[in-house]
């Protein structure tokens, strides 16, 4: 069996949402169902503009020690979730505040690690392992590689990371593999950008998504374009070593790809099955 490996993720910051109601005033905002979970689990989520378009991803975990809910955020997103949270909660009871003085850790690669601190299950792929959030002063349960082999992890996979791999206010939720990975709940009830998400699914208007490239030589950085033919087809994203993520049109992902020079294989990433077709 596999070494388990253990990746810190300074990157990551911890927002509490505070109250009994903090479940359903999540919950009607976002696009996943996050009321019934149970210490232990987390539900992987969207909060989308009115338009549809993508704004923040994070994983939702019950606080252990209160009612309330804990989200697990990218850092540098954080005071934009907080304002965009405060905006909506109008009379609902429920605070929304950062937590200090705590550290985010990827678990990985090996058997399930003992349970300590605010620990889950990655929701999107049993393969992504786990989370792991303990006080600054503690020790992880292994010496903790740099982020970098984490990124490469999920990148292998081709998971995105919301920050790196979506564009603010662009990116579509089905572009980027939400219904595979488990961020988005087609039965749940209204919540922001609901229509468009339903639309893009119901009628099969899927043109292009997120695919794992690899190429023979380090990948340029993320942004570049990738041609086909000498057109346009898509845009990389984020990158480790030869390997990487991009966003692709989905017909053009068997035709000879190039980013900068450099010719490109790609396919959709194996969790997401076999390419959507258009609906009448």
């Amino acid at each position: 069996m596999a070494d388990l490996t253990c990746a810190a993720l300074p990157d990551r910051a911890l927002l509490s949402l505070g109250g009994d109601e903090a479940a359903g005033f999540l919950d009607a905002l976002v696009s996943n169902s996050v009321t019934g979970l149970e210490r232990g689990q987390a539900a992987y989520a969207a909060l989308l503009s009115p338009q549809g378009k993508f704004l923040h991803d994070f994983f939702v975990t019950p606080d252990p020690n209160t009612s309330g809910l804990l989200l697990d955020v990218a850092a540098e997103r954080l005071p934009d979730l907080q304002r965009r949270l405060t905006l909506y909660r109008l009379r609902a009871k429920v605070t929304i505040a950062p937590v200090d003085g705590v550290r985010c850790y990827a678990l990985f690669g090996g058997a399930a690690p003992s349970a300590v601190g605010i620990q889950f299950a990655d929701p999107r792929l049993p393969a992504m392992g786990w989370r792991l959030w303990l006080p600054d002063q503690a020790d992880p349960p292994l010496p903790p590689a740099d982020p970098a082999v984490y990124h490469a992890h999920r990148i292998a996979l081709g998971v995105p990371d919301g920050v790196r791999d979506i564009e603010i206010d662009k990116g579509l939720l089905l572009e980027n593999h939400f219904e595979a990975l488990h961020g988005v709940d087609f039965k749940k009830g209204c919540y922001i950008g609901q229509e468009l998400t339903a639309r893009t699914k119901y009628r099969g208007l899927v043109k292009k998504q997120l695919c794992r490239v690899q190429a023979t030589q380090p990948l340029p950085p993320p942004g570049t374009p990738i041609t086909a033919n000498g057109q346009e087809v898509g845009q990389l994203r984020s990158s480790s070593g030869s390997i990487g993520l991009a966003l692709l049109r989905l017909d053009a992902t068997a035709q000879e790809l190039d980013v900068a020079g450099i010719a490109l294989q790609a396919a959709r990433p194996d969790y997401a099955g076999p390419i959507p077709e258009a609906k009448t």
